[in-house]
């Protein structure tokens, strides 16, 4: 085998090992405290209308695991921040998803949290980083 073809074989392996390895290793960075994602009940009385709150009924555990873990069990597991905000670029975190339930509906969020409907119970999902 040639020298240039071993180095740029070398070189291909060498590239692969790292991008693995991004995708490893911020899942297992961990720093600080823990955040959670937490759902906690809300009288129905203080939502006022039903257009106030995001419809999560049926929402995919796939795309929504920690909102899905805080519905079904009142806070989600934890989440670590990575040191350098490297993990948050490379990760699905808590906030991604408060994100995308606040874009769903601008009039649900709220000064502590985003409001949702999850079959006719209404809940305030918020992360914390105290359970």
């Amino acid at each position: 085998m040639r020298r240039v073809t071993r180095n740029a074989i070398a070189l291909m392996v060498l590239v692969l090992v790292g991008l693995l390895a991004l995708g490893a290793l911020p899942g297992l960075l961990k720093s600080g405290d823990p955040y959670y994602l937490t759902a906690e009940p809300v009288n129905a009385s203080a939502v006022g209308d039903d257009r106030s709150a995001v419809n999560v009924t049926g929402l995919s555990e796939r795309r929504f695991p920690y909102t899905t873990a805080a519905l079904r069990n009142g806070t989600s597991d934890p989440y670590w921040k990575g040191p350098w905000g490297l993990k948050e670029t490379f990760t699905h975190s808590p906030f991604d998803e408060v994100g995308a339930l606040s874009g769903r509906n601008a009039t649900a969020v709220t000064d502590d949290g985003v409001l949702v409907r999850d079959n006719g119970t209404f809940y305030r999902v918020a992360v914390r980083q105290r359970v």
